[in-house]
């Protein structure tokens, strides 16, 4: 099949094509011409008066349900919610049941996306069965396409675990995640500790809980070498730790979550279960910092921190209602009202480079993986733009700008129309 983008600025800020209106001609997945060279006809034509063209998005952190928790979300439907919201990859998270400890599950999981747009990345869980004690078999997980090695939301209390777990992964240049919590800091807390917490009485997660374990990761760190992920970092300390870590040359990154970047732990005020998030929301101070921790470069990269939930595990008291809201659906135009166009396209794209090793490019030859988007329509988030099946979702009524037109990966294409 022919596929023909036309008159479509370009948004790729490390490459010449960046902010150039152009043609793209894409045959059999490839893109095999630009510009003038184009030919007129093609079996499929996308445009648009504001049509423009990026790199496909990446998210790290993605959660479903299936295996385990088909409920809440089945990985066919997952993975379409994904391609509809602009995404061409996503990290799987090890929230299964069975989690994902073995080559076997790894193997299972990736072939699932062999038919589908969106390619699935299965995260490894670091440690069997995600219970902390002993490391699973990462080799084995790493050859049969793990992108990397953490146990979801399970902080590592075992710290000569994490040492192990450095050192090992070097010689295969692994990638570790570190849940920056300290479980016995955080003494099953709900939300942010502070005035609102005080206010509404419920139990506090102190900000120490989470930079006294990255303080702590970081100097193994220091020690093994390696690389290591945080990822949904939460506090303005936080950002100070990485900051300094990266400017002594350690090889780590983070990420930080949607909702983070959007919303302070005021917004809680009203008990609404949907703004229930683990890690919690802090406060407004925490918000702006995470925002500047993005625009310089000590953030990495974006989370929607996608998590379907039943209803049954929402429409709770909040101290008993699960965490987590959908994401995937609202993360382009939230992020577009928050930053401009060209940075949201970065934080959506560079990811890519840390966990894929190579940042793909919109060149001749090149394999086509591109989200097509108009960045202007403006509007608030409604019920009816859901396509997950959970609709545990906090962003209903939040204002948003721009709009996804389609997806492009290889030889498979999703369009709006």
């Amino acid at each position: 099949m022919k596929i023909l983008i036309q008159h479509a600025t370009i948004v790729a800020p490390h490459q010449e094509l960046h902010f150039k209106k152009t043609n793209i001609q894409i045959e059999n997945g490839s893109i095999t011409a630009l510009g003038t060279d184009c030919e007129t006809t093609a079996d499929r034509i996308i445009e648009g008066k504001n049509l423009h063209v990026s790199l496909g998005w990446f998210d790290p952190h993605v959660s479903f349900g299936e295996p385990g928790f088909e409920e809440r979300e089945t990985l066919t439907n997952g993975l379409a919610v994904a391609a509809a919201s602009g995404f061409t990859a996503i990290g799987l998270n090890p929230d299964t049941h069975p989690p994902a400890d073995n080559q076997a599950v790894i193997n299972h999981l990736a072939q699932q996306s062999q038919h589908t747009l969106t390619q699935l990345l299965p995260i490894g869980c670091l440690t069997e069965n995600k219970e902390g004690q002993h490391l699973a078999n990462l080799y084995d997980m790493h050859t049969a396409g793990a992108l990397a090695f953490g146990d979801y939301k399970s902080s590592i209390s075992n710290a000569q675990l994490l040492k192990i777990g450095l050192q090992y992964t070097q010689s295969f240049n692994g990638l570790l995640f570190s849940h920056p919590a300290a479980k016995d800091l955080e003494n099953n807390g709900v939300v942010h500790e502070g005035i609102t917490s005080t206010q509404l009485g419920l139990k506090g997660i102190p900000a120490i809980a989470e930079s006294v374990q990255i303080m702590r990761d970081l100097e193994i760190l220091r020690y093994t070498g390696g690389r290591l992920h945080f990822p949904f970092i939460t506090t303005k300390e936080s950002v100070a730790h990485i900051q300094q870590a990266k400017k002594e040359g350690l090889q780590v990154s983070c990420s930080v979550g949607l909702p983070h970047l959007l919303f302070d732990d005021r917004q809680l005020e009203s008990f609404d279960s949907n703004f229930k998030f683990y890690p919690p929301l802090r406060t407004a101070a925490d918000t702006q910092a995470l925002r500047e921790g993005l625009l310089n470069g000590t953030i990495d990269m974006v989370s929607a921190m996608h998590e379907p939930m039943n209803v049954e595990m929402k429409e709770l008291e909040f101290d008993f209602a699960a965490p987590g809201s959908i994401g995937l659906e609202a993360a382009f135009g939230v992020l577009n009202t928050l930053f401009p166009l060209e940075k949201t396209i970065d934080f959506l794209t560079r990811g890519q480079k840390l966990f894929m090793k190579t940042l793909p490019k919109i060149e001749v030859g090149a394999t086509a993986n591109l989200t097509c988007f108009d960045p202007d329509p403006s509007g608030t988030f409604k019920k009816e733009a859901l396509l997950s099946t959970s609709k545990n979702c906090a962003y209903l009524g939040i204002a948003t700008q721009g709009e996804v037109c389609a997806t492009l990966q290889h030889k498979k294409l999703w369009t709006k129309e």
